[in-house]
């Protein structure tokens, strides 16, 4: 997938176009590309092969939120490379990055249309969501969009709302779920498990010394899971160690064993011998097994976590 930055700096032709013009674009901030924008996605592909032209995402950063109301901005599910690479692996061919600035967020919403759509993009349809906003304070929605669609030469599409079990699909209900700690509730929104995603660091060695060394994760990502044990997957990513996956018992947590207080993401891969410090995991978080708590000696918190593996290894066997 071609990744061009939006506005001004976009790679562009002559005419001022992306250099695959004839874009049939899906629209959104697409964090967590859930089962709603795989909807938007799928619709995306399927009008570039009509026109055999490419299908393309114009996605936004950082979320407008962080612009106008930083203090009460969501979490973000995963970083712009994650989108990025789970929008290239649903066969997305052009990523449009567009920094949101105050700038950005002033065109008025027929300007955004004529200008920044069909003029520079040269996008032929528009895929957005059933609430989609846009423009100079938000003025425009799905129905505006079609009409200034429709005089500007661009098809648009509107997904109505994906719910699975009753439950609508959207980022919003996705973090809800995680935060709570049913991350298998918000696998089934977002389609596949939660993650979460991270360089492994050194940590204080004490995984090592109770006989369960920890791959202690950076996750990158801004949402964590309400704090507790999970059975979970982990997944190397580059290096030689890249495609190997484990079953893991996953702690996000403050250790209060040791009087710890910053939160921190470690996995104990089960059955893995080897050393992953350097390497990136990616770790997928399942059912929550209990909450983190003191024990009263270490052979106690010790014997809880041959309890914990053994739970895992029979969820995930």
């Amino acid at each position: 997938m071609k990744v061009v930055p939006g506005a001004a700096g976009f790679v562009a032709t002559a005419a001022g176009r992306p250099a695959d013009a004839a874009l049939a674009i899906a629209i959104g901030n697409f964090d967590g590309v859930h089962l709603g924008h795989a909807a938007l996605l799928a619709e995306a592909r399927a009008r570039a092969a009509r026109r055999g032209g490419q299908s393309a995402v114009l996605t936004f950063t950082p979320h407008p939120a962080r612009l106008f109301a930083p203090d009460r901005a969501p979490p973000l599910i995963m970083p712009l490379g994650r989108r990025l690479e789970l929008c290239a692996e649903a066969g997305i061919d052009v990523a449009i990055v567009e920094p949101f600035n105050r700038a950005f967020a002033a065109i008025e919403a027929p300007a955004f249309v004529r200008d920044v759509l069909a003029r520079d993009l040269g996008a032929r349809d528009a895929i957005v969501g059933y609430d989609f906003s846009f423009g100079r304070g938000r003025t425009g929605n799905a129905a505006l969009l079609g009409t200034l669609g429709a005089a500007a030469g661009i098809d648009v599409a509107v997904i109505p709302p994906i719910a699975i079990d009753g439950v609508p699909c959207s980022s919003t209900r996705i973090r809800e779920r995680v935060a709570a700690g049913d991350a298998t509730g918000a696998a089934k929104l977002l389609g596949r498990p939660f993650e979460l995603e991270g360089a492994v660091v050194r940590g204080a060695g004490r995984g090592r010394g109770l006989g369960f060394p920890t791959a202690n994760v950076a996750a990158e990502g801004e949402l964590r899971p309400k704090l507790g044990i999970y059975a979970a997957r982990a997944r190397v990513l580059g290096g030689p160690l890249a495609g190997t996956v484990r079953a893991a018992a996953l702690s996000v947590g403050t250790n209060p064993q040791f009087a710890g207080d910053a939160v921190t993401v470690e996995a104990y891969l089960l059955d893995f011998e080897g050393d992953l410090y350097e390497h990136r995991l990616r770790v997928e978080v399942g059912e929550r097994l209990r909450d983190e708590r003191r024990f009263e000696s270490i052979d106690a918190l010790i014997a809880q976590i041959r309890e914990d593996v053994d739970r895992v290894r029979r969820l995930l066997s």
